[in-house]
């Protein structure tokens, strides 16, 4: 097994995207004195659901993109994930502030979970093919 360096870059990356989102819920909290919850504040709920559909996802996607590099999986392929799931997850909260059923909310936010999804799911698929 080599180290999953790729991913590792990726992992990087993402992390300080998730402290951004990060940031942008807790500067909502500040400016509008939310402790708790969203405050009834619809704006405040997207921002919340945008951090928090980031760390509902990105873990698992990383673990497994990270064990389909290690176990030998192309780069090619691993680098395409990646990707996918980096663009995906910008994509998503910039979709959540779209007007409803706009064509910007389509291609972020339904585009960014997408690829996100197909990121997790090819990933699995090729590391069970890879230890099958």
């Amino acid at each position: 097994m080599t180290f999953p360096a790729t991913t590792a870059v990726y992992a990087g990356l993402l992390a300080l995207l998730y402290l951004g989102l990060s940031g942008w819920v807790m500067a909502s909290r500040v400016s509008d004195n939310v402790l708790v919850g969203d405050g009834g504040d619809e704006a405040m709920l997207k921002r919340i659901r945008s951090h928090a559909n980031f760390s509902e996802y990105v873990p698992l996607a990383l673990i497994v993109i990270g064990l389909l590099e290690a176990s030998g999986g192309g780069h090619g392929l691993v680098q395409a994930l990646l990707i996918a799931l980096l663009v995906g997850r910008i994509l998503h909260p910039i979709g959540m502030f779209a007007a409803p059923n706009s064509p910007r909310q389509f291609a972020c936010r339904g585009g960014g979970i997408l690829l996100t999804m197909a990121a997790l799911a090819i990933a699995a698929i090729a590391l069970l093919l890879r230890i099958g």
